[in-house]
């Protein structure tokens, strides 16, 4: 009788094993464009002049190794206001770097790179931010009153429109926590925001503890910056979610001079920051 059993569940195994197909999933393959990753942020209290823009070209999606940095790429910044140029050296690694840029607050900048003969342009206003004024923790401003949380606060300037994005990351994570934020309804007054991380077994999230350490980065971003920013954030937070909108390609404020239909990803972001770090107690 056993070895009777025993022949059933082999049996079995094997059906099941024969039912097993490889699936083959096609994923087209996009055209390889330039990627451009040309955040130029001026830390308050520093001079600035050291910048570095990176430059590669787009994968395959199941691509996960192959070198993809760009070279021998030329990379200038103009000053608008002052015509002032800054011309950033090819490091032959991806990135490209000047260490006398001139950071200015209200100023307009392009950003001209040259590859392959084709010639991409962007324009960004450097924007001011202000001072965080205080950082506590608690229980009660969050979500949950269980949970801590962070909390920042800093005043926003009367009488014109400001955008700010503002990053947090936990020591060790792999990735931070991104927050877009308008002063449509609190212009002129004080701003409050916080972080509260909850106990969640999908994504293996744990509650802030005592002696977890965060760094918090505040940027002054422009209108337009905000409006892409917020939408990439967007895609990313829906992600996995069912009832989500179809993700669709956001374009930078790039553009491809030589072939309009070449056009390239990524974003020239000129901000001014504020970074500091927040220990729990």
């Amino acid at each position: 009788m056993k070895t009777y059993i025993k022949s059933i569940l082999l049996l079995f195994c094997l059906v099941l094993a024969s039912c097993e197909d490889v699936i083959d999933v096609d994923v087209s393959e996009g055209k390889t464009r330039l990627v451009i990753e040309a955040s130029l942020d001026w830390e308050k209290g520093t001079t600035g002049n050291q910048q570095t823009i990176k430059l590669s070209q787009s994968s395959p999606y199941f691509q996960t190794n192959g070198n993809n940095v760009v070279t021998g790429a030329s990379v200038k910044v103009t000053n608008n206001n002052t015509n002032a140029e800054y011309v950033f050296t090819d490091e032959n690694d991806g990135t490209y770097t000047i260490s006398n840029f001139i950071p200015v607050i209200n100023h307009s900048y392009t950003l001209e790179i040259i590859f392959n003969g084709e010639t991409y342009i962007g324009t960004e206003t450097l924007m001011s931010v202000p001072v965080i004024n205080n950082i506590t923790q608690s229980t009660e401003g969050g979500f949950d009153d269980e949970y801590l949380e962070v909390n920042i606060y800093y005043n926003d300037p009367a009488n014109e429109e400001n955008f700010y994005l503002t990053k947090y990351q936990e020591e060790g994570d792999l990735f931070p926590l991104l927050e877009d934020r308008s002063d449509e309804f609190v212009n002129g007054n004080e701003i409050y925001d916080f972080w509260e991380k909850s106990d969640d077994e999908d994504t293996n999230e744990k509650p802030f503890e005592a002696g977890d350490k965060i760094s918090i980065s505040l940027y002054g971003i422009s209108e337009r910056y905000y409006n892409y920013i917020r939408l990439l954030i967007e895609q990313y937070s829906s992600g996995g979610d069912p009832f989500s909108s179809t993700a669709a390609q956001i374009k930078g404020n790039c553009v491809n001079k030589t072939k309009v239909d070449n056009y390239p990803y990524g974003y020239f972001r000129v901000t001014e920051v504020v970074k500091t770090s927040y220990t729990f107690q």
